[in-house]
């Protein structure tokens, strides 16, 4: 990362990032497909109207694993290889009590955060259950999160690519058997996920313990040390703040989504699985601008930061605007492998076009925010996106929304606050970087 041509690297090491995150989500999708066509349409509802409830806690998570990845590539940057076998083992460490509490949590909350988005009665059975065996499955998908950004601060991002391979392989198995051979219905679907994801976090455990030289595992010394706790908790806390309140927002959004009935939740639910996968491009991305841009910034190399970000910016643009026009263009081919309602098919049309097609813009916000946290500012870009993705989405959902009442006026919400948050960010970044670069500048020149 810290010498050579860069279009390359960022590409190899991006792409499978984004194949990492696209099987991740995989996961869930398998459950989705498999619930709507083999249980039934109130199973696929209860399975995509909790997705906003799950995705607040995976990605307060995986925001402080981001600390982790940023604190590792400083010092590699900055060659200070004593420091990474602490940081290695203080992030397992706290990947492993962050993971149950988090998981408790969820547990325990659950009920209570279905009636306030207003889970609609018929599908209420089916996302509770779902639910609750999903935060089952949290301590293990925090350990392979973290896991897999201790490996990707090094330049990995391949190891943890198989691991998710092989989980999505168990899942899929696993949810046919469940559901087909055994008809354990959407409970069939949750202990698969539980399952899967405790495989791809054992595969990333077992590769960090492979590892040579400062970057291996023990087991037996997983320990917490306090300078790289904090220094993982300064960038990880505002990141992961930042995420679970982006999920919160969404999950007012769910609400008002809600209120239009089942068919409504189910075109919704659909269409979110292929924004996710156009969504996964632009963030990878952004985590490679947190790598690249941590590691030459700790080694004093602004103008290869600067390379960083413009490549970063190209290529997550380009990426997701390709996807975004494709499953656009494939409109009811795309969503019928979800669902084949006709009611649910039109609610997934309108959400295609106004949310997928656009979400490349996302690009312009994710990619500066994920440069500032490599050069250590994480709370400014969470401030931002709270601000856009919270404050601002909820004040619309609430006080403008209902002016319309409208699916369409619903769905327009999302580009809205994206342009809120572009031009914060972008404005921020170049501040930021401006007052960072005068630092070092005179030994990068």
């Amino acid at each position: 990362m810290l010498n050579g041509p860069l279009p390359g690297k960022i590409l190899r090491f991006a792409i499978p990032l984004a194949l990492s995150s696209i099987l991740q989500q995989l996961l869930n999708s398998a459950d989705a497909s498999i619930a709507g066509q083999f249980v039934s349409s109130f199973s696929l509802a209860g399975i995509g109207g909790v997705n906003p409830v799950t995705a607040m806690f995976v990605n307060l998570f995986v925001g402080l694993s981001i600390g982790a990845n940023v604190v590792v590539a400083m010092h590699v940057g900055a060659g200070e290889f004593h420091s990474i076998k602490k940081s290695v083992h203080t992030a397992m460490t706290l990947s492993l009590i962050a993971g149950v509490a988090l998981g408790a949590a969820g547990l325990a909350l659950a009920p209570w955060v279905l009636d306030a988005i207003g889970m609609p009665e018929d599908s209420l059975a089916d996302a509770l259950t779902y639910v609750r065996l999903y935060f089952c499955a949290i301590p293990f998908l925090t350990i392979y999160n973290f896991g897999s950004a201790l490996l990707r601060a090094h330049g990995d991002a391949k190891r943890p690519l198989y691991a998710l391979a092989a989980a999505v392989v168990m899942n899929f198995v696993l949810d046919l058997a469940f559901v087909r051979l055994f008809s354990w219905g959407t409970a069939g679907i949750g202990i698969a996920t539980i399952i899967a994801a405790a495989l791809s976090a054992v595969i990333v455990v077992a590769f960090l313990m492979r590892e040579e030289g400062p970057f291996r595992l023990h087991l037996r010394e997983l320990s917490i040390s306090g300078p790289e706790l904090a220094g993982i908790l300064r960038i990880g806390i505002p990141a992961g703040v930042q995420g679970a309140v982006f999920s919160l927002s969404n999950t007012v959004v769910q609400a008002a989504i809600n209120g239009f009935g089942s068919a409504a939740i189910a075109g919704s639910a659909a269409t979110l699985n292929f924004e996710y996968y156009t969504y996964f491009f632009v963030n990878a991305f952004g985590q490679t601008a947190v790598t690249f841009t941590g590691q030459n910034f700790a080694a004093k190399n602004a103008d290869r930061c600067r390379a960083i970000f413009r490549w970063c910016m190209l290529f997550g643009f380009a990426s997701s605007l390709i996807l975004g026009v494709a499953f656009t263009a494939l409109g009811t081919r795309a969503l019928g492998l979800f669902t084949t309602d006709a009611a649910a098919l039109s609610f997934g049309l309108v959400r295609l076009w106004f949310v997928e097609l656009p979400d490349c813009l996302t690009t312009f916000y994710e990619v500066p925010a994920g440069a500032m946290r490599g050069m250590g500012w994480s709370t400014l870009p969470a401030i931002i996106t709270i601000l856009g993705s919270c404050v601002l989405r909820v004040a619309l959902v609430t006080w403008a929304f209902p002016l319309s009442g409208t699916w369409d006026a619903l769905m327009a919400i999302y580009p809205v606050t994206w342009s809120f948050m572009i031009v914060a960010m972008l404005v921020s970044y170049f501040i930021v970087r401006r007052r960072c670069y005068r630092s070092i500048e005179p030994a990068a020149a």
